[in-house]
């Protein structure tokens, strides 16, 4: 059973600093795209950052020049530095990461659990 497991977040001032981490487990076979996401409450989910298998990234704009998706293949794991954070960036980051198992090999896009990024003084 694949699970995404996501750490990192918390509660940092303006300007500050985070780095998300999303680790992928579960007899898993390939790697493939992966991302970040984020939802404000009362918005809708947003797609923040994304790099692929051959670690091509790509970025929304409110978080150019701020934000860096990396991964690690060998520790299946996407991260997210996150620095000059802003208050409009406040909100649930969630990680997304296409894979194959040994007991699916299509490849299948799964969701981590979220974890909360609050930018506050």
């Amino acid at each position: 059973q694949v699970q995404l497991v996501e750490s990192g977040g918390g509660l940092v001032q303006p300007g500050g600093s985070l780095r998300l981490s999303c680790a992928a487990s579960g007899n898993i076979l390939s790697l493939y795209g992966m991302g970040w996401y984020r939802q404000a409450p009362g918005k809708q989910r947003e797609a923040v950052a994304g790099i692929s298998s051959g670690g091509t990234t790509t970025y929304a704009d409110a978080v150019k020049g701020r934000f860096t998706i990396s991964r690690d293949n060998a520790k299946n794991t996407v991260y997210l530095q996150m620095n000059s954070l802003k208050r409009e960036d406040t909100a649930l980051y969630y990680c997304n990461v296409g894979l194959t198992t040994t007991t699916n090999r299509r490849t299948t896009y799964y969701w981590g659990q979220g974890t909360q990024v609050t930018v506050s003084s």
